[in-house]
C-alpha cells in the first residue's frame, strides 16, 4: 500500500481547476473519496505515470442488437416526487426502537411528535414488520423503474442488494418468503412482459475464500438471500438462467494457492440453487482474467470480463488496453455457453484525472466509446450516471432507442402531480382570466407519473446535474464583525463599544406627509407582482387636517424626542 504522506505538485494539480473544493463536493458525493485517493506518494505517481500507455481495440460492436444496463439507480427516477427507488434501508437500532408502540396508536408515525414509546412492552414481531415495510416499498418499485428503462429502450438492469434491509444479518434477518412473495413475483412478471435481464451483485465482504470461518457463515447467508430474491421472481426458463449473482473472489490472504483451495471446497458446499446462479468477475485489486479463468473453467463457473478491472488488474502476458484481452475471448465465452446463459461484460472508464492504480478505480460519470465485445450480448454500464451513462452511449453511436427520449431540453418536469398555487394574481379585474395561473396542474394518470411527459424530458447533459433536480439553496453565513463599532453592534463584550453605540438613539417622529391618490399610468400594468402586492397591502393614509407645531429649531428650543 502507498502511504498517503507527501503529495506531489503535479498529482494536485491533475484534479479538476477552476473549481472550489466545497462546490466540487457537493456536485460529487464521492469527491471526497476522491480526494484520499489523491494523496499517493511520489514512487505511486512516478511509476503509475511511467507505465506504457493502453493499447485499444478500434472495433466497435456496431451495429448493435444487445442489451445495455445500469446498475441499481435510475437518477431521474429517484429525484422525481415521489421518488422511486429500491434502497430504502434503516439503522438496527430503528429496528430494536420501533419494537416498541407508538405513543399515539390512532396516529401515523411521525419523527419527533408521534415516536415508539420505550417505557411500553417491547415486541420482536412489530420490529420485523417495520423492516419487512421498508423490503416491501422497495421491491414494489421494481416495476415502476422496469416501465420507465422499456419506454426509453433499456432492458437489462441490476437490482440492489440493499433491496431487503438486513435480510442476511445473523440477528436480525429473516426470510423473504412468503411475505415478499406477491410483490416480487408481480416485479417478476412484468420483466418476463417486457424482455428484461435481471442481476444482482453481492457486496465486497461476501468471500468464499476467506479463511476467516465467520466471514464464510455471513457469505453463505448473503448468497442464499440473494438466490432466494431472484427465485421469487418467477421468471421464465432462459430470463430464470440470465437472472445471476455477481461475486468477486476477494482477498488474496497472502496466497493466492491457498485461496483458490479454500474457495474450491466452499463452493462444492453450496446449495444448487446458489450454484446454478453463482458467476465471478475480475476485480481491480488482486484479481485478473487470467487468475479466475482456470478455476472457472474447473468449476463450470461463467466469468464476467470488467475492461475497466482489467487494465488495471492484469497478467504480464498481455498490455494494458481492450487489444490484447481480445484473445480471450473465446474460452471466456465458453464459460457461458456450457450452462445456457447469456454472456455479460462490464464496462466503465476511469476519471479523467486519474493516474494510480487507486485513483483509477473509480468510475467516470460516463462513458465515451463502447468495448470491442459482440454486437448481441448483454453489457452493463457501471457509471456513476447510471442510465444517463447508456443515454449518452445511445446519443453517441445512434443505438436502438436514442430517439425515445428527448435531446438537451432544461430540466422540467411536466409528468408529476402538482398541488394548486396559492399565490393570488395581482392584475386587474378585467385582465384576470388571461393573466392568472392555472390552479391546478393537468390530471396525470398513476402510470404516467414520473415517466418524462409527453415529450419525454429525461436526459440531461454531461456535468448538468441542476437539470435533473432542482439547486439546494445554500445560505450564506454573514461575515464575522472586524472593527470595534461592528463587534459592539454584534454584542461582543470585549470590543470597546463605540461612542454613537453608547448613545441612546432617540425616537424621530416620522413626518406626516399629505398621502396621494394612486393613479394609474398605462404603463402601471408592467409592474412586476411584487410591487403590485405592495401596492394593494399598504393601503393609502387618507388625509387629515392637523395643526403644525412650529420647529423646535426654529424658535431655539431643544426638544427631546425620547419622550414622544
Amino acid at each position: 500500500m502507498a502511504k498517503s504522506a507527501g503529495i506531489p505538485t503535479r498529482v494536485a494539480s491533475s484534479r479538476v481547476k477552476d473549481e472550489p473544493q466545497d462546490e466540487q463536493k457537493a456536485q460529487d458525493p464521492e469527491a471526497e473519496a476522491d480526494d484520499e485517493d489523491i494523496l499517493d506518494d511520489v514512487e505511486e505517481v512516478q511509476e503509475a505515470a511511467s507505465r506504457p500507455p493502453p493499447v485499444n481495440s478500434d472495433y466497435l460492436p456496431l451495429p448493435w442488437k444487445g442489451r445495455l444496463g445500469y446498475a441499481c439507480l435510475c437518477t431521474y427516477l429517484r429525484y422525481a416526487n415521489p421518488p422511486v427507488f429500491s434502497s430504502r434501508t434503516c439503522r438496527i437500532a430503528s429496528i430494536i426502537e420501533q419494537r416498541h408502540p407508538l405513543k399515539d396508536p390512532d396516529m401515523p408515525h411521525h419523527p419527533t411528535k408521534n415516536r415508539p414509546d420505550r417505557d411500553q412492552p417491547a415486541d420482536v414481531a412489530r420490529g420485523r414488520a417495520y423492516v419487512e415495510a421498508l423490503g416491501l416499498a422497495n421491491a414494489r418499485d421494481i416495476v415502476k423503474m422496469l416501465r420507465w428503462n422499456d419506454r426509453y429502450g433499456i432492458k437489462f438492469f441490476r437490482l440492489s442488494s440493499e433491496m431487503f434491509p438486513f435480510a442476511s444479518h445473523d440477528v436480525y434477518g429473516y426470510r423473504l418468503a412468503p411475505f415478499a412473495s406477491e410483490v416480487l413475483a408481480e416485479a417478476g412478471k412484468v420483466a418476463a412482459e417486457l424482455g428484461h435481464r435481471l442481476t444482482t451483485h453481492p457486496g465486497q465482504f461476501s468471500q468464499l475464500g476467506s479463511p476467516r470461518k465467520e466471514v464464510i457463515t455471513a457469505s453463505l447467508r448473503d448468497l442464499a438471500y440473494h438466490a432466494e430474491l431472484l427465485s421469487l421472481l418467477k421468471l421464465p426458463p432462459q430470463q430464470d438462467r440470465d437472472a445471476i449473482m455477481v461475486l468477486h473472489m476477494g482477498g488474496v490472504f497472502g496466497d493466492k494457492e491457498a485461496t483458490l483451495d479454500r474457495f474450491r471446497e466452499n463452493y462444492k458446499g453450496l446449495p444448487e440453487g446458489v450454484k446454478k446462479r453463482l458467476v465471478l468477475e475480475n476485480d481491480d485489486v488482486s484479481w485478473s482474467v487470467h487468475d479466475l479463468l482456470p478455476i472457472c473453467q474447473e468449476l463450470n463457473i461463467p466469468l464476467v470480463l470488467d475492461f475497466h478491472h482489467n487494465n488495471i488488474i492484469h497478467s504480464e502476458k498481455i498490455r494494458e488496453g481492450t487489444k490484447d484481452i481480445v484473445a480471450l475471448y473465446d474460452d471466456i465465452r465458453a464459460t457461458w455457453t456450457r450452462k445456457r446463459i447469456t454472456q455479460k461484460m462490464h464496462y466503465s472508464e476511469p476519471t479523467a484525472a486519474a493516474l494510480t492504480g487507486r485513483q483509477r478505480r473509480k468510475h467516470s460519470p460516463r462513458v465515451a466509446t463502447l468495448p470491442p465485445c459482440r454486437p448481441d450480448m448483454d453489457l452493463m454500464i457501471e457509471a456513476k450516471d447510471k442510465e444517463q451513462a447508456v443515454f449518452e452511449l445511445m446519443r453517441t453511436f445512434k443505438l436502438p432507442g436514442f430517439d425515445r427520449f428527448n435531446d438537451m431540453i432544461p430540466h422540467v418536469r411536466p409528468d408529476e402531480r402538482r398541488q394548486a398555487s396559492k399565490r393570488k394574481s395581482k392584475v386587474k379585474a378585467e385582465d384576470e382570466e388571461d393573466e392568472r395561473r392555472p390552479g391546478a396542474a393537468p390530471e396525470i394518470t398513476e402510470e404516467e407519473i414520473s415517466m418524462g411527459g409527453s415529450e419525454s424530458r429525461v436526459y440531461w447533459p454531461p456535468g448538468m446535474e441542476d437539470w435533473l433536480r432542482p439547486v439546494k439553496r445554500v445560505v450564506k453565513k454573514k461575515e464575522a464583525a472586524s472593527t470595534p463599532a461592528k463587534k459592539a453592534k454584534a454584542g461582543f463584550t470585549d470590543a470597546k463599544p463605540h461612542a454613537a453605540a453608547t448613545k441612546p438613539k432617540a425616537k424621530k417622529e416620522a413626518p406626516k406627509k399629505r398621502a396621494r391618490k394612486a393613479v394609474l399610468t398605462p404603463s402601471a400594468s408592467d409592474v412586476d407582482e411584487e410591487e403590485e402586492e405592495e401596492t394593494e397591502e399598504a393601503p393609502l393614509e387618507a388625509p387629515r387636517k392637523s395643526k403644525r407645531r412650529a420647529s423646535a429649531r426654529a424658535v431655539g428650543k431643544e426638544v427631546d424626542y425620547a419622550e414622544k
